[in-house]
């Protein structure tokens, strides 16, 4: 995969199959995006405190919070934004009804309210993110250079940023309908652009494909495509050929396992070895047919490898690294 210009925004939105790190690949990109002095904030809407693992802290209130620093001296900030808190916030911030929003959580009808309607939680969730991008246009001091959302798997994200649609029948008109309108016009415009996270897997893959298609029908702004996970392949074109057909030389990697000093025991593991490079040579089939279909997307794609010792915060550093030479950011 070639280096590709990602698009510079305000609001970076993340989603992606269950499984495929997209927690990790928001967190990654968050870090790369605030490099050499600029400031990013990460958000999550799915309560998981997936980002406080990754980062090694405690688990993050509503409120921002810095969480790294990012090579050049720049800043990670995080925030997890709970519906409930949501609310209360809106309420506050237009209504000047904080008080009467703490009662009504008492009560129980905060809870109650964004349960039973769905759309009016969605747009809560992503009203606060539009409104913490929006402070760069208005040049406020605790501004961020981009703002970064680990936001809900691809099968829901057409729905849960589409907040027109969603909140068309619960209010037509009047201030929920208002801050909807306020909230579409962020999402889906040139500030905001949706990066989804695959495997080279066929479910992954098939899901990505639909979701860039739900995207783009709904006017949705679609970024880039980051491949998660890749691992090289560790046979070369011919090898893998000759192990996808059965023709591997068994002899001579039985008198390479003799070398090796196992003596009677190569002929015994000469089977298995056979078996499991014919499963790798399917493996590496797959991957590049599925690639395939990725890079006809015609969309920015970037790859980012399997982690061997699993995610941990330097690992984290290294895929921001990786994600930077990219060209995101």
């Amino acid at each position: 995969m070639t280096e590709q210009r990602w698009p510079e925004v305000a609001l970076h939105v993340v989603s992606g199959k269950g499984g495929t790190g997209k927690t990790t690949v928001a967190a990654a990109m968050a870090l790369a995006l605030a490099r050499d002095g600029r400031r990013t904030l990460l958000i999550e809407v799915e309560g998981r405190q997936g980002i406080a693992q990754l980062f090694d802290t405690p688990p993050l209130p509503y409120e921002e919070r810095k969480v790294a620093v990012a090579p050049g001296g720049g800043e990670v900030w995080a925030l997890a934004v709970d519906p409930q808190d949501a609310l209360i916030d809106y309420l506050e911030t237009f209504y000047n009804l904080k008080r009467a929003g703490s009662a009504l959580r008492k009560m129980g009808a905060v809870d109650f309210a964004t349960t039973i309607a769905p759309g009016l939680r969605d747009v809560l969730l992503t009203g606060k993110a539009v409104e913490l991008a929006r402070r760069k246009g208005k040049g406020e001091s605790d501004a961020y250079d981009a703002v970064v959302m680990d936001a809900p798997p691809t099968g829901r994200i057409t729905k849960f940023l589409n907040v027109n649609s969603e909140v068309s029948g619960l209010a037509r008109v009047g201030p929920i309908r208002n801050h909807a309108d306020l909230v579409m016009g962020v999402i889906a415009s040139p500030l905001t652009t949706v990066h989804l996270v695959t495997l080279l897997e066929e479910m992954p893959v098939q899901e990505t494909i639909d979701g860039v298609a739900e995207l783009e029908s709904e006017g949705l702004p679609v970024g880039g495509i980051v491949v998660n996970m890749t691992r090289p392949p560790v046979l070369s074109e011919e090898q893998l050929a000759r192990a996808a057909s059965g023709t591997l030389p068994a002899a001579d990697i039985e008198r390479s396992l003799q070398e090796c000093g196992l003596g009677a025991h190569a002929s015994a593991i000469v089977p298995a070895l056979l078996r499991e490079a014919a499963d790798h040579a399917q493996r590496v089939a797959l991957e590049e047919r599925e690639l395939e279909r990725i890079t006809a997307l015609g969309l920015p794609t970037f790859a980012l490898p399997l982690l061997s010792g699993g995610v941990d915060l330097g690992g984290l550093y290294e895929l921001a690294a990786l994600l930077g030479e990219g060209g995101v950011g």
